[in-house]
């Protein structure tokens, strides 16, 4: 009898059975979860397809209409969370019993999956005490929130290969429905990239020259965009801290010394001009908020209670630079209103919440909006630490050179890019951050472990010495950082003793261990050598006119004051017959620059800074007192002081009522310029005086090579007054077994015109090998001599060696000199010659060939430094050769803009030299400074011993 006839019920298929385990109720939140799935999935589809091109084109595309695609992401995927535990663990309760096993754990299986899917994305919201700082725990997490879903899929499918059937086709209709629209909005996103390297609008020149800063509009930029640091600080807290004592947070009205300069350059402007344009030169670098919003070309302009007057360099504006337009400084960048989350202005705490919440849990767009490459390169310091001083500032020409970090910097050794130098590191410091930008741990957001150090963030207080600016502000913990990084960037070494007071008499060197006994009533020469170390550019930089960079040298003999020079007088002024490593400035009138003046700048009297890895030698006469039986010890000091009396006196002086009064001001009494004084370096030595007691010094912890060497190279750097003494120190340097020693008189006798003396020192040099001459630097030097020598094709050879090879040391060393400039002309002059030697008309083509290739090696110059005076000049030429009338004529042009103008220079110099006749001395070619100098600071000790110097030494 067949199972109907007899009554039973017929078994049921399994799907239908499966089926039934799903309530209405349970369908219907089913549906719920399908519907929010499907949205998920295709706002999905759209974030990663936005991902993917950007991955593939290396463009950012991400937009504020992003960014709320990704918030309808996180706020779906926190929706879901209820809806789903709820129909999962229901439908694992009805159907863990079920035959069907392999479903039944399948389905554990797709929970799981989802499970992960959903922790993971909160996981990367960053919320509460769940913040994946971790970058490779984060990535881990991520990949897993991007993988699971798809797993998902895969797991559903084998799933509802034993559940009741779907409707495939009408899910796959709407899917390519669903997906077609995500292409094309992916399409749409993928027209309209951000677009970085783009050079500024031109339409903004009305607004910003003579500053040569732009906005990638050409028009203003609302000031609230860029004053948004207390919105950095809620997750960058200790870059913030930092930030907030720096140099750069107070470049604006807020820091008094520049207040003063930019008041007074603003009230001459007016009066001369009718209006305070010309001051947006300074703008660009220092006053970007105002300047940008558009408020500081009124004259009425509040610098007193304006907040955009103390926003100073903002967060915002350093990191809103989109492109670096040229080398040229001045400010030379472009920047734009930065694309923020959509909630960032928002006064609503529940909005605030939400927009760091995408913050964190997207911060790629954060990051490629605030940090992109060019805050890596020392050319974005170039904008503003490099300076040219336009006519309509000056008044006076078209072109004048400021302050110049960059060039230094970069053909200097230091970069691993200047081939030319005397000394090199083991590995060359690519930009300017491990100087500048410290690494120091921390536990901000966006601190990361670098070469596995603990979480860390790049210092942005920008140590680099100024230790006025937080001194005023008493921010001592940053003054003391900033000394730092002044103590023994440079050292100074008491080198040797000259006997009869001159630079031609026997000289006594390397002193210590062994000092040479010294002669009651005979005169002496102090031998002292200053030498950069740390400093990847010269040294004194920025502020060259006011920092106070100077030599204190103290003779005595236990209590007896026997000399001085560079001590303090009752006001804390310092002795103006001291050493200054600084430039002595000039107006046209030869006045000196005291007041920051910028626009009155004009022509130095003298440049004493001192280049990266090189040195200074120093003269100090003296003369032993007759009656001196005990020792006599020597005291050196190379001290610090950001700003010098004259300035702050100056900054004093020009104060207006609603200033906040300086740090250590009293109503009614002078400022006696309490700025912090720092000793970067010190050398102390003791002399034992004929007849008495014997004495014994340590010896210096500097190699006896480098201490010649540094003599030596100090001489060098003096022109031809005190070559034939450079050349006595390198012969010591050369018997010590030194490549310096031969190497550097090549340098020197290539300056004195003997070319044959300094082949021999080259081939010598060259024989080296423990350790080997740098070959870059051998083959300059033989490159010039070659040249000198009219050697041309050999010239060449050497000067392409130095710019186009790339040996296995320059790669583990991180050298490349092929932006060397410097050489690049010397190639370029040497191709020039070349052709001039190609004579007549069956040399035609081979001439203009030469020359052709003597244009390309100019036209490098340009783009590495536009205002090259060699390179416009040789272009000038060259195209005129070449018959291109029009390129000549406006590089002849240029040319006349950039060179000095050596004829203006002489009436303000001669002016000079009779109103500052302690700066008319420091100028000299050969400079000896007196210590026993009756009215100096802290010489009435030492009367006696000045007026046997003077009678001894006479006018020496």
């Amino acid at each position: 009898m067949s199972s109907s006839s007899s009554g039973a019920v017929p078994a049921q298929p399994q799907r239908a059975r499966a089926a039934r385990s799903i309530s209405p109720r349970m369908r219907k939140l089913l549906c719920v979860v399908f519907a929010m799935i499907g949205l998920l999935g295709a706002n999905s589809v759209y974030l990663s397809g936005v991902t993917a091109l950007e991955w593939f084109s290396g463009q950012v595309y991400q937009d504020y209409f992003y960014q709320y695609m990704f918030l309808v992401h996180l706020v779906l995927g926190l929706l879901l969370i209820t809806p789903f535990l709820v129909f999962g663990v229901t439908h694992m309760m009805a159907s863990y019993n079920r035959r069907n096993r392999r479903a039944v754990w399948i389905g554990y299986g797709l929970f799981a999956i989802c499970i992960l899917v959903l922790l993971s994305g909160v996981l990367l919201m960053r919320v509460g005490g769940l913040d994946l700082k971790n970058p490779l725990g984060r990535s881990i997490v991520y990949w897993c929130h991007v993988a699971c879903p798809l797993i998902a899929v895969w797991l559903y499918w084998l799933h509802r290969l034993v559940g009741p059937r779907i409707k495939w086709r009408q899910g796959l209709t709407f899917a390519s429905a669903v997906g077609a629209v995500v292409v094309v909005m992916i399409f749409l996103q993928s027209q309209d990239p951000r677009k970085w390297n783009a050079v500024g609008s031109p339409d903004g020149d009305k607004y910003f020259l003579p500053s040569l800063s732009r906005t990638s509009t050409g028009d203003f930029i609302p000031a609230k965009a860029l004053m948004l640091d207390e919105y950095c600080k809620e997750c960058h807290e200790d870059v913030y801290n930092d930030w907030f004592h720096s140099a750069h947070h107070s470049s604006s009205f807020n820091n008094p010394a520049y207040l003063a300069s930019v008041r007074a350059a603003r009230d001459v402007l007016l009066k001369r001009d009718g209006d305070v344009r010309a001051s947006r030169w300074c703008a660009g670098c220092h006053d970007p908020v105002p300047f940008f919003a558009g408020k500081f070309d009124e004259p009425t302009y509040d610098d007193i209670n304006d907040p955009t007057a103390h926003a100073g360099i903002t967060c915002s504006v350093c990191h809103a630079i989109t492109h670096i337009n040229s080398t040229r400084g001045n400010g030379d960048y472009t920047i734009e209103e930065p694309m923020h989350y959509p909630f960032t202005y928002s006064d609503n705490s529940i909005l605030q919440w939400v927009n760091q919440t995408l913050l964190k849990s997207k911060p790629s767009f954060h990051k490629k909006t605030f940090l992109k490459p060019l805050h890596k390169t020392p050319e974005l310091c170039a904008t503003c630490h490099k300076v040219q001083l336009p006519k309509e500032l000056t008044g006076y020409k078209e072109f004048l050179r400021g302050q110049n970090h960059y060039d230094n910097y970069l053909l200097s050794g230091v970069s691993g890019r200047g081939a030319r130098s005397f000394y090199y590191p083991k590995v060359a410091d690519l930009n300017c951050n491990r100087c500048h930008m410290p690494l120091k741990e921390s536990d901000d957001f966006s601190a990361r472990s670098y070469a596995g150090s603990a979480p860390s963030v790049h210092d942005h207080l920008f140590p680099g010495g100024n230790t006025a600016v937080p001194w005023l502000r008493n921010a001592g913990k940053a003054v003391e950082v900033q000394q730092k990084i002044l103590i023994d960037c440079a050292r100074i070494d008491i080198f040797g003793l000259r006997e009869e007071g001159s630079i031609t008499g026997k000289l006594h060197a390397p002193i210590r261990p062994l000092s040479p006994v010294l002669v009651p009533g005979k005169n002496y020469l102090l031998e002292t050598v200053i030498r950069t170390l740390t400093l990847g550019h010269l040294f004194t930089q920025g502020t060259v006119d006011s920092n106070e960079v100077w030599v204190e040298v103290k003779l005595s003999s236990g209590d007896r004051v026997l000399g001085v020079s560079g001590a303090l007088d009752e006001h804390r002024e310092v002795d103006r017959w001291a050493h200054y490593v600084n430039v002595f400035m000039l107006d046209k009138e030869g006045n000196r620059i005291a007041e920051r003046n910028a626009a009155d700048i004009f022509v130095p009297l003298y440049n004493h800074q001192i280049p990266p890895g090189a040195g200074s030698s120093l003269h100090y006469g003296f003369t032993v007192p007759q009656d001196l039986k005990e020792p006599l010890t020597v005291e050196v000091k190379l001290n610090y002081r950001k700003f010098d009396k004259e300035y702050m006196d100056f900054v004093i002086r020009t104060a207006k009522d609603g200033d906040k009064p300086l740090r250590g001001e009293k109503p009614g009494e002078p400022y006696n310029n309490p700025l912090p004084i720092t000793v970067i370096a010190s050398d102390k030595c003791t002399f034992a005086i004929e007849g008495g007691p014997a004495v014994q010094n340590e010896d210096r912890d500097i190699p006896q090579w480098q201490r010649w060497n540094d003599y030596g190279i100090g001489m060098l750097l003096k022109d031809k007054a005190e070559l034939r003494q450079a050349t006595a120190a390198f012969q010591e340097v050369e018997k010590l077994g030194r490549y310096d020693g031969p190497l550097n008189l090549a340098r020197v006798y290539e300056k004195e015109g003997l070319i044959d003396d300094a082949v021999d020192a080259i081939k010598r040099a060259s024989q080296h090998d423990s350790p080997a001459a740098p070959p870059w630097t051998l083959a300059w030097i033989s490159g010039v001599v070659n040249r000198e020598q009219g050697y041309l094709r050999e010239a060449e050879a050497n000067f392409r060696s130095v710019l186009e090879d790339r040996t296995q040391e320059m790669v583990d060393r991180k050298f490349d000199f092929s932006d060397d400039y410097e050489v690049i002309n010397l190639l370029g002059s040497t191709l020039f010659d070349l052709g001039k030697q190609q004579i007549g008309d069956e040399s035609a083509e081979t001439r203009r060939q030469y020359y052709e290739l003597a244009v390309e090696q100019f036209q490098k110059t340009l783009k590495l430094d536009s205002e090259n005076v060699t390179a416009h000049h040789n272009l000038y030429l060259l195209f005129a050769q070449l018959g291109q009338e029009e390129d000549s004529l406006r590089h002849r042009a240029l040319h006349r803009r950039y060179r000095p103008d050596e004829n203006a220079r002489d009436s303000a110099v001669a002016a000079a030299r009779i109103k500052y006749p302690w700066a008319n001395h420091a100028s000299q070619p050969v400079v000896i400074y007196d210590l026993h100098r009756v009215d100096a600071p802290g010489q009435a000790a030492a009367k006696q011993s000045g007026e046997e110097s003077i009678a001894n030494r006479g006018d020496q």
